[in-house]
């Protein structure tokens, strides 16, 4: 087992009701994904992206044939991946709607941190 250089947890249920929806398959290619993020001391752009005039909103990009699928997520501390929605990707832009979600959930993660 490799050696994890980050921790990835979840914040609220987003993630896992997401992905209790996803076939098999699916599911075990989120989690290579997720182990790829906790074990590589650098990422692959292809695995794990910023999205750029976000403040630190990442997407953790899941391919499978031809179907994608993101999960947003975030770093706390450097080390901490906090997982989010997650949603299919139909269009080559990810939706506005999605990002803002993700946004709101990320407010709401550090809000509830301060408390």
């Amino acid at each position: 087992m490799n050696q994890k250089v980050r921790e990835v947890v979840e914040f609220e249920n987003h993630f896992s009701e997401f992905l209790k929806m996803q076939p098999v398959k699916v599911q075990n290619k989120i989690f290579k994904i997720i182990e790829a993020i906790e074990t590589l001391e650098r990422v692959p752009s292809n695995y794990l992206k910023m999205l750029v005039g976000t403040n630190g909103l990442y997407e953790a990009r899941i391919q499978l044939g031809s179907d994608i699928w993101r999960v947003f997520c975030f770093f706390d501390n450097g080390k901490l991946v906090i997982l989010l929605n997650g949603f299919t990707k139909k269009t080559q832009k990810t939706p506005k709607n999605e990002i803002e979600k993700a946004l709101q959930l990320m407010q709401k993660y550090y809000y509830t941190k301060k408390k």
